[in-house]
This record gives C-alpha cells, structure tokens and sequence, in this order.
C-alpha cells in the first residue's frame, strides 16, 4: 500500500534521529573516512587500489573550478559596477594574504627551531637520491618572470580548460571589467552570466553528493598503501606540523575573526562538511563552491566573495606556507647542515613567491617545497626522499588550515569594505538560518550584490522582513524563518 492509500487517520512517523543524521553529509563524509581507514588497514592492497575513487571525485570538482571561478568573478565585478571598488577590494584582499603568509612562515621558523624534529637524524647526503620522486619535484622551476608570463594564457578560452588558477583569475578580471566599460550592451551578457552560474552550481551540488565516496577511497588508498605505522615514521615532525596548524587556525585566525566582531569556533561548526570533506579527500579544491555559496548566505557580498576566495586559492596558502619553512629546515637538521638565521630568512623570502607558483598543482605544497630547495642552495633537492612517504599525512592539515584562512580571509576583507551584513553572519553562525541548497527548478534572480545580497545561487536567502540597512527585522512575535520553520541544513 502506497502511502497515498494509508488508512484513514493515520500519521507517518517522523524520520528517526538516525536516518536524520545519516542524511547531512558531513556525517557522510565522516563515516566515508573511517571505513575508508578501516579497509585500508584491514585489506592494504584493495585499499591501495582504491585509489581512483578519490581520484575520479576530484576531477570532477576540478572540471568545475575554472567555469565557476570566471563566472562568479565577472558576476561580482560586473555587478559593482565600480572599476575603483575592484581595485580596493583587490589591494586589501592582498595585503592581507601577505601578512597572514608571513605570519605563518614565520611561527613555523620558530616551532621548527625551536621543536628541532630533525635533529639527530645524521642523514648522509650521498645517499640520498632524486630517483622515486615525482618528475615535479625535479623539474626545473620558474623565475619570477616566468611565472608573471605563465599568469597569461594563450587564448581566452585555454585558461578555462588548464589546471591553474591565476591565469582564470588574469582573464576573469579583464572580462568583469570589460563589460563594466560596455555599459547597457553588456547589462543582458552579465544576467547571462549570472544564470550560467546558478546551472554550475546545481551540478556541484549534484557532484557534491559523491563527497562520501571520494572520501572513503582516498583515505582507504592513504592507508593501504602507506600502513599506519607509516604514522609513527618522522612522528615528530608530523606531530608537531599538525599542532603549530592547529596553533596558527585558533590563534592567529581566531584573534582575525575576534578583531572583526565575529568567532572562529562557530565559524568551524558552519563549515564542517567542507573541512571533512578536505580531510578524507587531501585537497582543498573540492569545497571551493561550496564555500563560496555559505559566505555569502553568511552575508558577504558576491563581488567581495568572487575576489577574495578565489585569489586566495593562489596567494593565500597558510597551511602550505608553515609546511615550507618546517619542511626545509627539518631537512637541513636531518642532513646536519647548521642554517644561519640570514639564511632562514633568505629562504622565507624565496618562499614567499614559490608557495603562490605551485598553486592549483596536485600535490602543490610538496611541489612547492621542491622549488624553494632548487632555488636556494642550502639544501640539496634530494633531501626531499626524506619526508616523500609522510607527506601525505601533512597534506591534509595544509588543506584544512589553507581553507580555514581562506574564509576568514573572506569575512574580513568584507567587514573592511562595509561589504558584510553582521547581523546576519552572526545569526547564521549561531545555525538560527541555516544552509541549505537552491531546490531544484528554482532559477530566480538574485537582488544587486550588497551587504544585503543574495547568498549565492547555491543558498536560499531566508524570507524574513529586512530593514533599509539590510539587517533582520527583530519581531519576537514573528515565528523564526518569517512564519516558516527553518530549512535543515544541507546534506
């Protein structure tokens, strides 16, 4: 019997609390990740060979990257309609970054200095080799003017079917602009655009709900092919990476968000999905859409959002920036070669270039350490060998903490620009309007972007009555959600 044909007077029961919980993904995603461990230390050669799952749900999100990343750029910037607004948003966007970057490389100087996990190591340098690496690692990288050269694609569309983030960035801006400079002939192309986005990001959400098994194949490959012992190999220098992270994402960040009238530990709680997400697949990439529709149903306006987050996927690495300066010096310990603190700092100033030259690379912050070795000549690149096996066990905490700053970074430059609804981000993050994706089949148009803008295309804007300023009608008759009951959260 069908349920339409249910006796009279009866009620379906309610979803127990488990199948609710079972239907958020990061619950999904987190049971993802535990089976995926489970299978990879029970049965270590199926779970090494697992590994296409977690390869074949990144590729999907990356397909997705370059097309969201340019529509949503040229949308904000288009949107502004204020050459002078891009500008500003842009410089304090990323002084920002190179604060926060230099900050991070700078306390992780210190842990490592301080920690000395290589110490004692005695590792002799003739027996070390290239052989085994991957063929990034011994290429030889770029000088500052190639890499400023490799920003520019060789055709508009190229930039759209490559793997790096700056040079959509380059054409993105150039293509914002440009239809700000047309006036009322580019007005329908911006709409167009805008409605290109909405479509992307239904299919993101429908991409979104592989999370889970990308999640279980990628820890299942991690801990099949590596084995949990590899866990204690070097546990110092991974033990004490995860920490000064953790340090740096609760102090630093939470001090960032303190400043800006916000906290950091609600923040978390609102985008655990993402960062559980990041922790069973080892990258950032995958959450890029995801975290851009919850700042601004946090209240972030779209053009501050389209800017900040995206750049910050390439200038704004905080997670790979601590990893360079405790990768490098670990590595000079092991090799018992006595770096002097001019040349610590010369290599902090390498750093800083190559840790944004790698961005969007697989693999990027081992990659980036690769370059800094070839560009100084303190440490021979084939210390590398040393740390190969165990960095993906740091890879994951470079992810979380690069993500982490990258949405605080988004929050504040917003507040900065007057661009930020505080009202509503601080409601939201107390979970009183909750995420939740567009329903299927609903394409309306979102208002002008704004501290009161719609939140994306990917989150529903709550119907309650707003006032001039864009903050929420405080009614305590009014039912919450403007007489509905709130949506549940997505999953």
């Amino acid at each position: 019997m069908s349920r339409n044909d249910a006796a009279p007077g009866t009620v379906d029961a309610p979803p127990s609390r488990l199948r609710r919980l079972l239907s958020l993904l990061y619950v999904q995603c987190l049971i993802g990740v535990l089976a995926g461990a489970a299978v990879g230390w029970l049965w270590p050669s199926f779970g090494a060979d697992l590994k296409p799952l977690g390869d074949g749900f990144i590729a999907l999100v990356r397909m997705m990257i370059a097309p969201v990343i340019f529509c949503t750029v040229v949308h904000g910037i288009a949107s502004m309609g204020n050459a002078r607004a891009v500008g500003r948003v842009s410089l304090k966007a990323l002084i920002y970054f190179e604060v926060l970057t230099t900050v991070a490389m700078v306390i992780g100087l210190v842990v490592v200095n301080v920690v000395q996990p290589g110490s004692g190591l005695h590792v002799d340098p003739s027996t070390l080799s290239t052989k085994g690496l991957p063929p990034e690692a011994t290429a030889s990288h770029e000088s500052l003017s190639a890499f400023l050269l490799a920003m520019i694609p060789d055709t508009l569309l190229s930039a759209l079917t490559g793997h790096e983030i700056l040079p959509v960035l380059l054409i993105s801006v150039l293509f914002g602009f440009g239809l700000n400079a047309a006036g009322e002939a580019g007005a329908g192309l911006t709409q167009g655009i805008e409605k290109l986005s909405r479509v992307l990001f239904t299919l993101i959400r429908w991409i979104m709900r592989l999370a889970p098994i990308g999640a279980f194949g990628s820890m299942a490959f991690t801990i099949g092919n590596y084995g949990l012992d590899t866990l204690r190999h070097l546990f110092l220098l991974v033990g004490s990476f995860w920490l000064t992270a953790l340090f740096f994402v609760l102090v630093v960040l939470g001090t960032v968000m303190r400043v800006n009238g916000l906290r950091l530990l609600p923040f978390l709680r609102y985008i655990k999905e993402e960062l559980l997400i990041v922790l069973g697949t080892s990258s950032s990439e995958p959450v890029l859409p995801r975290m851009m529709a919850k700042l601004q149903h946090a209240g972030a306006s779209k053009p501050v959002v389209g800017i900040t987050l995206p750049a910050g996927y390439s200038f704004n690495l905080d997670g790979t920036a601590i990893y360079l300066t405790m990768g490098s010096v670990f590595l000079a310990q092991a090799l018992g070669i006595d770096l002097s603190l001019t040349q610590q700092l010369s290599m902090l100033a390498v750093m800083l270039l190559t840790s944004k030259g790698a961005a969007g690379v697989t693999g990027s912050g081992f990659i980036a350490l690769a370059a800094t070795l070839s560009a100084v000549p303190h440490v021979p690149v084939a210390a590398l060998a040393l740390i190969f096996g165990i960095d993906r066990f740091m890879s994951e905490a470079r992810a979380l903490t690069s993500v982490v700053g990258n949405g605080v970074a988004t929050l504040a430059v917003a507040k900065w620009e007057g661009q930020l609804d505080e009202e509503r981000a601080r409601a939201v993050l107390r979970g009183e309007i909750p995420f939740t994706a567009v329903p299927e089949g609903d394409h309306t148009p979102g208002p002008q972007a704004g501290p009161t803008s719609d939140p994306h295309p990917g989150a529903v804007e709550e119907a309650e009555p707003k006032t001039a300023a864009g903050a929420v009608e405080d009614d305590p008759k009014a039912p919450t959600g403007a007489g509905r009951e709130p949506v549940p959260a997505a999953g």
